[in-house]
């Protein structure tokens, strides 16, 4: 049995300008569904339509959890952005080819792949990393939904 916790963590990193690469740490639920799509938004809205959610380290995700991704790939999608799912754990992978959502949010291998994938082709920028893929900045986020109000 897993076991359900409010905390949700996201670590950020930009590897190229408009990509950003969120590892995702918690269960995406009822309680933290709102805490993904809000904080996942503001990275978009904050120059980053591109993005990428590591779920490698995601223990348990509900049906909140996939309408946040739903969420969050037309928020991108309004942008002319793109989201990429990398490390699906299992569960939730048999869960989105349930639902069909494989259909509409690409699973990438790796997020080197997913970078490659969305900032190949005519819309995307020059990388400022000379080619290497390395990070150029982090930013760590952590929400506490038991005990932050303005993460619920």
């Amino acid at each position: 049995m897993t076991d359900v916790t409010d905390t949700l963590q996201l670590t950020v990193q930009h590897p190229r300008p408009g990509v950003a690469i969120a590892a995702v740490a918690g269960d995406v639920d009822t309680r933290t569904a709102d805490t993904l799509r809000r904080e996942a938004s503001e990275i978009i809205e904050r120059g980053c339509p591109r993005l990428i959610l590591d779920l490698s380290q995601v223990g348990f995700c509900d049906s909140a959890g996939l309408s946040a991704l739903i969420g969050l790939w037309h928020a991108a999608e309004a942008v002319h952005g793109a989201l990429g799912l990398v490390n699906v754990p299992d569960r939730l992978m048999r869960m989105l080819v349930l639902t069909g959502v494989d259909a509409v949010l690409p699973v990438h291998a790796t997020a080197a792949e997913a970078v490659t994938t969305m900032t190949a082709g005519p819309s995307s920028s020059a990388s400022d990393d000379g080619g290497t893929g390395e990070p150029t900045g982090v930013r760590r986020t952590t929400r506490d939904s038991a005990h932050d109000p303005a993460a619920n």
